[in-house]
């Protein structure tokens, strides 16, 4: 009897699991599907040595700016960075776009986040201005598709969800099987 009662109570701890992986699939979840990318790596541009790293999705795409002194230098005070971007195509003009300073942990790192309205290839301007000079580096970046949606998910998880029903299904025909086997060994 005991092995019974254990593997109706696993049977129900694999389907609360199931339930809690559905429940997680109807979630809005946001556009980002990897981390982000170095499309600048310590690079000097002006008076700092920078990398700037993105996250370029269709709708809101980050950017983050980590900027290190120059050799034997320091990081000027007065430092301000701006992102500009502009499809390669020439079709919307350059939006310039100010970056905030976050704080991490000694690390000085600027983020801004840009308006992309389609997948294609985006030119992206880093600009540096200080009262120790000015720079300017540049690259190019291909705007990924917006991430997957509550219902993209739901519609993508149905072939799993459907073998996680048979699987449930043969495992409960096998419970009443044994119980049936039990009660009649027991008569």
């Amino acid at each position: 009897m005991s092995i019974v009662h254990k593997s109706r109570g696993t049977a129900r701890r694999k389907v609360a699991a199931l339930l809690m992986l559905l429940l997680l699939a109807s979630s809005p979840l946001g556009a980002h599907n990897g981390p982000p990318f170095p499309i600048i790596s310590d690079k000097r541009v002006g008076p700092v040595v920078v990398s700037l790293w993105t996250h370029p999705d269709v709708g809101t795409g980050l950017f983050y700016v980590i900027v290190d002194p120059p050799p034997g230098g320091a990081i000027p005070p007065d430092l301000k960075i701006e992102i500009g971007v502009r499809p390669v195509t020439g079709r919307l003009a350059e939006v310039i776009y100010p970056t905030q300073l976050e704080n991490q942990r000694g690390q000085v790192q600027y983020r801004t986040e840009a308006e992309f309205d389609q997948q294609e290839l985006w030119h992206v301007r880093l600009l540096v201005k200080s009262s120790q000079g000015d720079g300017e580096a540049s690259a190019d970046v291909e705007v990924t598709p917006p991430g997957l949606g509550r219902w993209d998910l739901l519609m993508f998880s149905l072939p799993f969800l459907g073998v996680g029903f048979l699987w449930f299904h043969v495992i409960m025909r096998k419970h009443k099987y044994r119980k049936s086997q039990l009660q009649k060994v027991s008569s």
